[in-house]
């Protein structure tokens, strides 16, 4: 049984999704997605509805219809995403806006270091990922009518800014090198020369591959997307690489011939190639403003758990990754000059 009217769903479902059948049952996907996010099966298939969280929030946040108008433009653009089907911007249906999409059924690879796979074929999971990438910053946003998707300006300027007020605005501890980062990263932010659509979050357990091929036929949770400077998506991705293997994305120290993992360096070629690049700049800078995005993030976190609003084991153990974060920020920071 699901949290919402099944009755007034089926109806909008039958009256908006082009072929939609009941009888239909609704089941919510276990998991921390901010969005919540349900499985409908019905006689005629199955489909996914993503909502806005219940309680209030900011205006800003939770844009399901933002993720919508990103996915109903990419999908015919040929990138890899799921069919969408309609949006529902009226509350009273089920409570809050929601959309619906196709259920794409296939393999979600949760562990970076992918246990029990043949060398060849990790190297052939990775280039796709890294072609999916590429494919995505190649993308033409005015050819496919998102060219207000984000603000103009420089990206990284932006984001530290924002972040930067999100952590003082929920801190709890003082952290003297989050200072010093604050301080830091506004003053070297590096010359954007590129835009390009954002996922914002792309890492390996965010696709969905193919049940037999080495192939990604979904790219997942698009909540943080926006128009940027795609060596934000792709310094992010690179961070698995600096991570000591954790049975998820991290792959430090696991890459070569005898896993099949390809090398940084090889990543980087591969990304460059497909996108026309020369070369990419020096990483030291992204890595750490990617630590110290994730930071910001943690401190949201630890403050709702403090506040009593997040009260999971995870969102403890989370929590105290904290000053690991920030710790490896500043040293990527010392690297990159500070």
């Amino acid at each position: 049984m699901s949290d919402m009217d099944e009755v007034k769903l089926g109806d909008w479902l039958a009256a908006n999704v082009k072929g939609f059948k009941g009888p239909m049952t609704v089941r919510k996907f276990p998991g921390g997605q901010s969005n919540p996010t349900y499985r409908i099966d019905a006689a005629s298939g199955s489909y996914v509805l993503r909502r806005k969280p219940f309680g209030p929030i900011l205006p800003s946040a939770h844009a399901v219809d933002r993720e919508y108008k990103l996915i109903a433009a990419l999908h015919p653009a040929g990138f890899p995403v799921a069919k969408p089907y309609g949006l529902c911007e009226d509350d009273a249906v089920i409570g809050s806006a929601f959309y619906i999409m196709e259920m794409v059924e296939g393999r979600t690879l949760w562990d970076g270091s992918l246990p029990g796979m043949p060398p060849a074929e990790r190297t052939a999971h990775y280039n796709a990922i890294v072609d999916t990438l590429a494919k995505l910053h190649s993308i033409d946003v005015d050819r496919v009518g998102l060219s207000d998707y984000g603000k103009p300006g420089n990206y990284f300027e932006r984001q530290v800014g924002r972040w930067s007020k999100q952590y003082k605005a929920s801190q709890t501890d003082d952290l003297p090198e989050m200072d010093k980062l604050i301080e830091w990263l506004p003053r070297t932010v590096p010359e954007q020369t590129r835009m390009s659509i954002v996922h914002g979050d792309f890492r390996i357990d965010n696709m969905i591959f193919d049940n037999r091929d080495p192939r990604v036929i979904a790219v997942l949770d698009w909540e943080l997307s926006t128009l940027g400077d795609p060596l934000a998506d792709f310094s992010y991705f690179l961070m698995s690489w600096v991570t000591q293997p954790e049975g998820r994305s991290g792959v430090m120290g696991l890459t070569g011939p005898a896993t099949g993992i390809p090398t940084i360096d090889e990543v980087v070629a591969r990304y460059c190639k497909a996108t026309g690049r020369d070369g990419v700049p020096d990483l030291d800078w992204y890595f750490s403003y990617n630590l110290f995005r994730l930071a910001g993030i943690v401190q949201g976190i630890k403050k709702r758990m403090i506040d009593g609003n997040a009260s999971s084991d995870q969102a403890a153990a989370t929590v105290a990754r904290m000053p690991g974060l920030v710790a490896a920020a500043w040293e990527f920071a010392v690297k990159a000059g500070a």
